[in-house]
């Protein structure tokens, strides 16, 4: 996530402190997951679904409660933005490559759990939805051990940008915009 949103650092160092032991990248993927599964903007249930998920079912304190409140208003902005400026939660490419692969491994695990959660009895996907969502459940088998070179470098960028646009493509077909004044921003291709 970009420097002025909710980034990966301040992600990860708010659940340490606060013993939550989630990855930053799951969590942003279940949120993403349900938006892009079908859950409106205006949902107030996701927090508990969400606790369920990461906090063994205990309620979040405020500061962590606060942090998920921000990551879900930047993740619902970001899918409205009609120049696909979803930014997934991943660290900076200063981080070693299977650290970074670990990650995005952990936030394909994370949007198809909350996709899952959103789409249990809802509508059929298209053949595109359901192709992307097949090619996550290869993504989360990947291997994360990847050696530090420019080929694997590039593979790992194009693994990132794919899950990026299919999380896109997925909440375009299937997600939900706030009723309000959001909505008419949004575009679709």
């Amino acid at each position: 996530m970009e420097n002025n949103d909710v980034s990966f650092e301040i992600v990860a160092n708010r659940l340490l402190a606060n013993k939550i032991a989630s990855d930053p990248s799951e969590i942003h993927g279940i949120i993403c997951g349900m938006l892009a599964g079908g859950m409106s903007f205006d949902n107030t249930e996701w927090l508990n679904s969400l606790s369920d998920f990461v906090n063994t079912g205990e309620p979040f304190d405020s500061d962590v409660r606060q942090l998920l409140q921000d990551i879900f208003k930047q993740s619902c902005e970001q899918f409205s933005d009609p120049s696909f400026g979803l930014v997934l939660c991943l660290p900076d490419d200063s981080a070693p490559i299977s650290e970074r692969g670990q990650s995005i491994i952990s936030w394909v695990q994370g949007f198809l759990l909350g996709f899952g959660v959103q789409q249990e009895e809802k509508k059929s996907c298209s053949e595109e939805v359901k192709e992307a969502l097949q090619d996550f459940a290869e993504i989360a088998r990947m291997d994360n051990e990847m050696s530090e070179d420019e080929e694997s470098e590039q593979a790992l960028f194009e693994v990132m940008e794919y899950v990026r646009i299919s999380a896109i493509l997925c909440f375009s077909e299937l997600g939900q915009s706030q009723p309000s004044d959001m909505s008419s921003h949004r575009t679709l291709h």
